[in-house]
């Protein structure tokens, strides 16, 4: 059954790319539509915090319908709304043509989640979701690069274009190939998904994505300002260097789905106390070639992990709604990368450029103190 599997990584990859290929257009998006580049970055905040916000809620509601029909469905929703980006006359248009998408997002990747557990069965679930990830992985390594290399040969406009038809193909491959899996998990009602939000441990991997991904976010929002102030290179270099620290992500998502289906907290504590160093390292590092190489890598490769491991967490810890926890993850996720987007600026404003990795670093410390109180005894009767 890794067909299915494949496929739905594929339209993993379109979707994610839908998400944050903006980050690289901006500047063309605010001269042509005639905005200051802050108020066109107000179209990241509302996709992130339209996630953040409306995913649970949606994700519960559409774990009714059949998986095949919605993530056609969801699919088709990204190519109209990424060809309505792409003619976009005013910022309005544009703020609803990112909108629409984000109430898909959380949907797909919760329920894609859930039905790759479905299809292999619960004891492989980090192994199987990593497949999933790989999309998201690869959005990062090729979909955004490449995305803002086609917005600067043809223009912000053609990459929304191209994202567009790779959405109506992804959607016509699923209703070809992508079979009817039966759920082994039966489906919970809308009262009992919301029903596992008064466990105290669920409540608790919620907090901590949200702490992983505000200390990741901290930092790595503002990298490529990083690369260009303190280490003095130059844009095509700061490029091939994103790509590296995307690509090294491949090697982390290995590690994180192996680990996460052994002890999930565990895996979260340990890639967090990993990427401390990373993070702390890569300032002091900025004017050696080989040493920026390897806190790179530490970084890039741990965080990856996190993506996964922080996803498999959450399904883990509540096996009656799969789905809705992953949208929980999803939606605490999102919440974390808009507060570390603002937190980053705060330190860049108050601290300097050069204090961003030891504040990401303090945050990403206090994750791994939560990961551990969460596996503390007190924990373990709701942990069963």
């Amino acid at each position: 059954m890794l067909l299915p599997i494949l496929l739905l990584a594929a339209a993993g990859f379109t979707v994610l790319t839908t998400e944050f290929i903006i980050v690289g257009l901006l500047p063309g998006i605010a001269r042509d539509l005639q905005v200051s580049v802050s108020q066109a970055g107000l179209l990241v905040t509302l996709f992130a915090f339209t996630v953040a916000c409306c995913g649970p809620f949606l994700t519960a509601w559409c774990a009714r319908f059949d998986r095949k029909r919605l993530f056609i469905g969801i699919l088709l929703v990204f190519a109209a709304s990424n060809a309505l980006a792409a003619v976009a006359s005013n910022i309005y248009v544009m703020g609803l043509a990112r909108l629409i998408p984000a109430l898909g997002l959380p949907v797909f990747w919760a329920l894609a989640s859930e039905t790759a557990v479905d299809i292999v069965g619960p004891a492989y679930a980090g192994r199987a979701i990593a497949k999933i990830s790989f999309g998201v992985v690869c959005a990062t390594v090729f979909g955004i690069p490449v995305g803002t290399l086609i917005g600067d040969a043809l223009g912000w406009r053609a990459a929304f274009a191209v994202l567009a038809v790779l959405a109506l193909a992804k959607a016509l491959l699923l209703y070809g190939y992508l079979p009817r899996t039966p759920r082994q998990t039966p489906a919970s009602s809308l009262l009992g998904q919301f029903g596992i939000l008064r466990s105290r441990l669920l409540q608790g991997h919620v907090l901590l994505s949200v702490l992983v991904f505000s200390g990741m976010f901290t930092a790595y929002t503002y990298l490529a300002d990083m690369l260009e102030r303190l280490a003095g290179f130059d844009g095509s270099r700061v490029g091939w260097y994103l790509m590296g620290f995307g690509a090294v992500g491949l090697v982390g998502n290995s590690l994180g789905g192996r680990a996460v289906d052994r002890h999930p907290l565990l895996a979260s504590s340990g890639f967090c106390a990993v990427m401390v160093i990373g993070l702390v390292a890569v300032v002091p590092s900025m004017q050696s070639t080989v040493g920026l190489m390897l806190a790179l890598a530490i970084w890039g490769a741990t965080q990856a992990a996190l993506f996964l491991v922080s996803h498999v967490r959450l399904i883990k810890a509540a096996p009656k709604a799969p789905a809705f926890a992953a949208s929980l993850n999803i939606a605490g996720a999102n919440l974390g990368i808009g507060l570390g987007a603002v937190i980053g600026g705060w330190v860049i404003d108050t601290l300097g450029l050069a204090r961003l990795g030891f504040s990401a670093a303090v945050l990403i410390t206090s994750s791994v103190i939560l990961g551990l109180w969460l596996m503390s005894a007190r924990f373990q009767p709701e942990a069963s």
